[in-house]
């Protein structure tokens, strides 16, 4: 069989094209350590791979988003430390107010050091976010939550919750709205209240006590109504319903004993001191109230106050109102503080398992894409051989001649 030259250099330059092309793709795959270098390399691996690599990039955004949330309920905690405290130093200064000896002045001082400590509890809910909104302001962020008016503030956020998508399938909320903080606030006990009717001439101060009895609670509001007749003179006392149309009567001239409870209709609290005759409370189910409007009926109340006995008992139950009204507010702050503090917690734990599943992307990235470099420089090194032999082979062959030989 006879083979042309032109066959010869033909099929010659051929087989180094495709040596050299070989060896040009193992070097691009050393160079960029990818075993893959288009999808017609391995379709299957390259899809996958593109799969992983959307998840991925998914689980990093929900990193950022954790880091981002973390950073706004650390602010939140902060601002909810702070509120916490300024609280319990205006709980103390109730304590303090209450203590008989204090002159007129002395309660004008206290007025003065609790309103200062109101404005200082409107500047913590209207803590700014740091980016140019406020913490405590629902959706609205751009909107001051509170502004301060002469009953207390009002507030001009919404009940909106931010939230962020933290996990594929977890949306976690970075805020509470102002006004489940400090408007959220039940006054008396929580489940009812006993208040004092102005205009009551005698001592008797009131002490909203607890319930007795859940089963047995209406929902009703009733007034208590003092009777002191006789000589000597004898104190009782009667409680209606004024729920009822008309009026129903729930105990009548029951005989009255300062400091001993009194219990009906699931609520028991107890009076201290001597009404006089005609002296009122009322007892009603439990409201919410603004902490702003506590304090500030609390600062009133103070600086109202006056001599003697009607006046220190009208004081003395001005100030176990604001003190019970206090103590709910610092509960309610407290258990959204308590929210905040167990949404960070998640988050550590959601930081962890988004951290593994990192890694695991990153595992499946490499077994899909990477280089196997012991192998690959072998190959190189193999094919790199082969070029060298074909292309020596090729010059031998193509210098062979019968002129050679002819003498």
């Amino acid at each position: 069989m006879r083979i042309s030259t032109k066959s010869i250099y033909e099929n010659a330059t051929t087989q180094l094209n495709k040596l050299q092309s070989n060896m040009a793709r193992t070097q691009n795959q050393l160079s960029t350590n990818r075993r893959m270098l288009s999808a017609a390399d391995d379709p299957i691996a390259s899809a996958r791979a593109l799969e992983v690599t959307q998840s991925k990039s998914l689980n990093e955004q929900y990193a950022t988003n954790r880091s981002n949330a973390n950073s706004s309920l650390a602010l939140v905690e902060g601002a909810l430390n702070d509120g916490g405290n300024l609280l319990m130093d205006v709980q103390t200064l109730v304590v303090q107010a209450g203590n008989g000896t204090l002159s007129k002045a002395d309660r004008l001082m206290i007025a003065t050091e609790i309103e200062g400590r109101m404005q200082d509890l409107i500047g913590v809910a209207n803590t700014s976010d740091g980016a140019g909104g406020y913490l405590f302001s629902g959706y609205r962020g751009t909107t001051i939550p509170f502004i301060q008016t002469d009953s207390g503030a009002t507030y001009q956020g919404d009940q909106g919750q931010r939230k962020l998508q933290v996990g594929s399938s977890r949306s976690l909320a970075i805020s509470d709205s102002g006004s489940a903080i400090f408007e959220n606030n039940r006054t008396g006990n929580g489940s009812y209240q006993t208040v004092m009717v102005d205009g009551n001439q005698g001592g008797a101060i009131a002490v909203t006590g607890s319930v007795s009895d859940a089963t047995k609670l209406t929902g009703h509001n009733y007034t208590l109504e003092f009777k002191v007749a006789g000589s000597p003179a004898v104190t009782t006392y009667s409680v209606l319903d004024t729920s009822t149309s008309p009026a129903s009567s729930v105990l009548a001239d029951e005989p009255y004993v300062s400091g001993k409870q009194i219990t009906f209709d699931g609520t028991s609290f107890s009076i201290t001191g001597q009404p006089a005759d005609g002296d009122k409370f009322e007892v009603k189910p439990s409201e919410k109230e603004s902490i702003f409007t506590t304090m500030t009926n609390l600062v009133n109340a103070l600086r109202d106050s006056g001599e003697g006995t009607n006046a220190n008992a009208t004081l003395s139950n001005k100030l176990n109102t604001a003190s019970e009204g206090l103590k709910s507010s610092l509960d309610n702050l407290l258990t959204v503080r308590a929210s905040v503090g167990s949404r960070m917690k998640e988050l550590d734990y959601l930081e962890s398992s988004g951290s593994d599943l990192g890694i695991q992307y990153a595992a499946t990235l490499s077994k899909l894409q990477d280089l196997d470099l012991a192998k690959a420089i072998s190959q190189y090194a193999t094919e790199q051989t082969t070029l060298e032999a074909a292309q020596k082979s090729f010059k031998t062959m193509s210098s062979l001649s019968l002129f050679n030989y002819i003498g």
